[in-house]
């Protein structure tokens, strides 16, 4: 988590304003507490903002007037000055060292994993044994078991799960403090770390890319279905995976190009309406959505979890091998 805003537009602190540039533990922590209740006030303020009744201007200017209201008394209530704020702000803000405490601080408060420390999620699926002899068993095993251009040599769709987690968590997170331009662009650009490493190098995804992993999992799969020997069971479920996986792609550019335009946005409002629909899709990378309103998600619909379902499918019905 980044800071509220105490106004649309707070002052900064330079370090020549500021006579101490540190932090004690205890302070850190208090500090946090204060940044989590004026966080959670700009999330409730943001919500009436953005809610069609609210949209006349007496209406929004009462309500940016509650919130800096709400910030005073919460700043009064915790014996912190307007300034102190801003100071304690731009000293997190500046020194790692302070701002490491600090994320773990409000990790621990509030239950959300530290920004730009997700941990990526390993894949449940235990490495596949049964695999089918020759090329169609490679092009599987590099799906299911493990590929040598990926991390470690990860699993194709165990890395594009992940990082799809990571892109999803940071559309999240980006929404927490709508105020803030630079948090938005923040994570924006950690959405797009995570879905595209060569367009955000550092952040906090695999380094390969959620759509470069699935683009594997429905390039190997297809070539697996297409080798010879492939049996009736792989070719169907191939189909399964690949379409699955290549819708994920086609929302990961989506949200590329959404999470391209929060970053060369100069208004606030503006970012925040791309972010909300950023969100929806980075869940949809995962749970697909179910484009045809009969209550249910398809394969054809489906994301990264139901490719990985059709895997275990497709695994399942293939022979064990010999004891």
């Amino acid at each position: 988590m980044l800071f509220a805003a105490i106004s649309a537009a707070p002052a900064i602190v330079s370090a020549q304003s500021s006579p101490t540039l540190t932090m004690s533990k205890d302070e850190i922590t208090a500090f946090a507490k204060v940044q989590v209740a004026i966080s959670q006030a700009h999330d409730s303020a943001d919500a009436q903002l953005a809610a069609a009744r609210n949209k006349k201007d007496v209406v929004q200017t009462q309500l940016q007037e509650k919130l800096r209201t709400q910030i005073a008394d919460i700043l009064h209530h915790n014996g912190m000055t307007e300034d102190e704020y801003k100071r304690k702000t731009f000293i997190v803000s500046t020194d790692q060292t302070v701002r490491k405490t600090f994320d773990v601080a409000v990790a621990q408060l509030t239950g959300v994993p530290t920004p730009g420390q997700v941990p990526l999620t390993p894949g449940s699926r235990a490495p596949a044994t049964n695999l089918p002899a020759g090329a169609v068993g490679t092009h599987i095993g590099h799906v299911v078991n493990g590929f040598m251009d990926t991390p470690g040599g990860g699993a194709l769709i165990n890395v594009a799960m992940a990082d799809a987690r990571v892109a999803a968590q940071h559309a999240t997170l980006a929404a927490r403090n709508t105020a803030s331009l630079d948090y938005m662009k923040l994570h924006a650009g950690h959405v797009l770390n995570a879905l595209d490493p060569t367009l955000v190098p550092m952040g906090p995804g695999s380094g390969y890319g959620m759509k470069k992993a699935a683009t594997g999992v429905a390039a190997h799969i297809d070539l697996a279905a297409k080798a010879p020997g492939a049996s009736a069971n792989v070719i169907m479920h191939a189909n399964h995976i690949a379409t699955c996986s290549k819708n994920a792609v086609q929302r990961a550019d989506q949200i590329i190009a959404l999470a391209q335009q929060v970053q060369a946005a100069t208004d606030p409002a503006a970012a925040a309406s791309l972010i909300n629909q950023i969100i929806p899709l980075a869940q949809q990378l995962m749970a697909g959505v179910d484009t045809n309103g009969d209550g249910r998600i398809t394969w054809e619909e489906g994301g990264l979890q139901q490719a990985d379902d059709h895997i275990g499918l497709m695994l399942s019905a293939e022979p064990k091998p010999p004891m």
